[in-house]
């Protein structure tokens, strides 16, 4: 795992090159695109600090990333400067932190985890209706109830049986026998084909499920299934943590990964990351999107290119040994924070390689998780959990300050 550390004058350069690659709207010739720079009454482009601004340029010349630029030289050429930013950026992604094969692998910056998380489960999908011509009752998405949401928005949208899994209450992880129970029960049932999805890192509560007790089970009855991991929250910190993990390409049995810059890269809303193996692509390509050079093989179609820019830039100014030091100092706060909850026996739950600590909602009041802005596990009924993320906006003495009330109200 290891890419190089650029200092902000080449990140500075190579932004700008890449702009000056893509198609001007200003100085030429441009009658067909249905878009331009952003609005000159409110964003002006000849500001002088813009100069100094990759990001904010690459926002105001307005690059449209739509397609997946991995797929070949097939797509819009208007914007190929920051298309070959992107193809570093997935290149980064899928071989550094998730060790796959040089060119083995497609992916693009999608609008966020649950975009990525619904195009996985789009793909396989179809995968099974195409290669194994099933009706959409042979096929079950398999998930725990951890899960962030985005998986039974998928079941919904794509008309798919649902098979939720229960975790322990107190260690989050899956409880092997109703797990094995209820895949045996549905091969009963009929269902032929399994889309799984495993958690690296929970939303809630930063569990990982053990992806080994999973994939053995599956691969022991001969089970036909395509397994996704949800990384929107733990891909760009799990890895530097853990750094023997088996949630990588190396492990055959994972077929796509989502990732979020927009959590722990500290990067724009709108910068999620989708990661596949090599031709799987082609079963969400939409065939109808004539005028799009390429086709359009995502949800959202149209993208931003600065947000691919913005992640790009992030990577490279902390190169990979920063970037370890940096989730590594989040991890340690909370580890100390559960430290101090273990030795006043107050209930919570903490991966030890993430830094999310949840606490068990009997040892504090509501008033003082509102105080400091706990996120509860349901807030359309009383909560059961409250969740505290360490980021890097979370400081010392916020956490000894909100420790110290929390003592205080134990007495």
């Amino acid at each position: 795992m290891f890419w190089e550390k650029y200092p902000y004058t080449s990140i500075k350069r190579k932004v700008f090159e890449s702009l000056s690659k893509n198609t001007n709207y200003r100085t030429e010739n441009i009658l067909g695109i249905p878009a331009t720079f952003l609005d000159t009454d409110i964003f002006y482009d000849d500001a002088p600090f813009l100069n100094d601004a990759p990001f904010l340029s690459t926002l105001i010349a307005n690059p449209n990333h739509i397609g997946v630029h991995t797929l070949g030289d097939e797509h819009e050429d208007f914007f190929s400067g920051t298309h070959d930013i992107e193809k570093d950026l997935i290149k980064i992604c899928a071989e550094e932190i998730f060790g796959a094969e040089p060119f083995s692998y497609d992916g693009y910056v999608a609008s966020g985890g649950t975009e990525a998380n619904i195009e996985a489960l789009w793909i396989y999908r179809n995968f099974y209706l195409q290669e194994y011509k099933a009706d959409i009752k042979d096929i079950a998405i398999v998930y725990s109830t951890d899960t962030h949401y985005s998986i039974p928005k998928a079941l919904n949208l794509l008309n798919v049986k649902g098979i939720e899994l229960p975790v322990h209450p107190t260690t989050r992880e899956i409880i092997t026998k109703d797990f094995e129970h209820k895949i045996e029960d549905a091969l009963v049932q009929g269902i032929k084909y399994f889309i799984v999805n495993v958690n690296m890192s929970t939303t809630m509560f930063g569990s990982v499920d053990d992806i080994g007790k999973i994939t053995n089970f599956l691969n022991l009855l001969h089970v036909n299934y395509k397994l996704h991991v949800d990384g929107a929250y733990g891909g760009f910190i799990y890895p530097f943590v853990n750094t023997d993990n088996s949630f990588n390409f190396k492990n055959k049995n994972i077929t796509s990964f989502s990732i979020d810059g927009h959590k722990m890269l500290q990067a724009p809303y709108g910068t999620g990351i989708f990661l596949i193996r090599k031709e799987y692509m082609k079963y969400v390509c939409t065939n109808e999107a004539g005028y799009v050079k390429g086709r359009d093989y995502t949800l959202c179609g149209s993208r931003s290119g600065a947000n691919a820019v913005c992640v790009w830039m992030i990577l490279r100014i902390h190169g990979s040994v920063g970037w370890t030091v940096k989730m590594r100092q989040l991890v340690d706060k909370a580890a100390t924070i559960s430290e101090t909850l273990n030795e006043w026996g107050i209930k919570h739950y903490r991966h030890p390689d993430l830094n999310i600590v949840t606490i068990d909602a009997h040892y504090m009041s509501s008033a003082l998780a509102n105080k400091y802005h706990l996120v509860p596990d349901n807030h359309n009924e009383k909560p059961n959990w409250y969740k505290i993320v360490v980021m890097p906006h979370v400081k010392s003495g916020i956490i000894d300050n909100f420790l110290s009330e929390l003592k205080n109200e134990q007495s």
